[in-house]
């Protein structure tokens, strides 16, 4: 599996987990040529929630979907925790999905036949590995299921189920964790919800943690946010969480790599 070594002391080398360059995605269309991603460069560093905003057809479903290996580019690399995903084989991407990204979509995709503990264990199983149960039982605490851990899916709310989706994407201990409007099927009291104990179970467990979304509330849950227009990245926000306040820049004017200067 192709992978490369990161050099400590480099400001950017030492702390992403997730970067892509010069990323590209064409395709034909009725006769013409879509420029899903046209072009971007970026870095996530590790343990940062990051949202990519933009209205549909600006690119950041694609864009998620080439982080998590569910896609490949038409030109351009990305690496995600010290690996190139263009090098690798079907194989390879299937272990790589299964053991470094933990994927939570609009739909929470349980099986109605297992329980949420069934469910939210299955992944690892699958995988042939141990299942740390101390640290499941820590996660159904974090997320407020550990009473519904025998439940089966039918039996919950829609926010619930959710949870336990989030549940299942953090039980591998993923390198990242990947969400697709996670809160698309919920009511905004819901969403609000789920996306707050997401934040904590990511702060909880320290992990990473890429969101996109078009609710510009939800957004501002994440410590970054990075708008995209037309497959490329336009803006980013970076949340001052201390002080409650922001600042916004054109990525055009941060380097290329999607840091702001603070």
């Amino acid at each position: 599996m192709p992978q490369i070594s990161r050099q400590k002391g480099d400001k950017h080398m030492d702390s992403w987990i997730v970067q892509t360059k010069g990323l590209k995605k064409y395709y034909e269309y009725g006769g013409n040529l879509v420029k899903a991603l046209d072009g971007v460069d970026f870095t996530v560093r590790e343990h940062e929630f990051l949202s990519i905003i933009g209205k549909s057809g600006s690119g950041k479903s694609t864009l998620l979907h080439m982080i998590g290996g569910l896609d490949t580019p038409t030109a351009g690399e990305i690496i995600v925790d010290g690996r190139r995903l263009m090098g690798m084989t079907k194989d390879e991407l299937t272990i790589f999905r299964r053991r470094k990204v933990g994927f939570i979509f609009q739909s929470y995709n349980l099986v109605p036949d297992l329980t949420i503990y069934e469910n939210i264990t299955l992944p690892v199983e699958l995988d042939g590995r141990h299942v740390d149960m101390q640290f499941i039982d820590e996660i159904l605490e974090v997320l407020k299921l550990t009473e519904k851990r025998n439940a089966l899916p039918g039996m919950l709310s829609g926010g619930q189920q959710q949870r336990a989706a989030i549940a299942r994407a953090l039980a591998s201990k993923p390198a990242i964790i990947l969400a697709d409007e996670p809160t698309g099927n919920l009511d905004t009291a819901s969403g609000h919800d789920v996306l707050g104990l997401l934040k904590a179970a990511a702060k909880q467990f320290q992990q990473t943690i890429i969101l996109i979304t078009h609710d510009h509330d939800i957004a501002q849950l994440a410590d970054r946010i990075v708008r995209i227009e037309d497959g490329r990245l336009a803006k980013e926000q970076i949340l001052m969480v201390q002080n409650r306040s922001s600042t916004s820049t054109d990525l055009s004017a941060s380097g290329g790599d999607g840091y702001a200067e603070k």
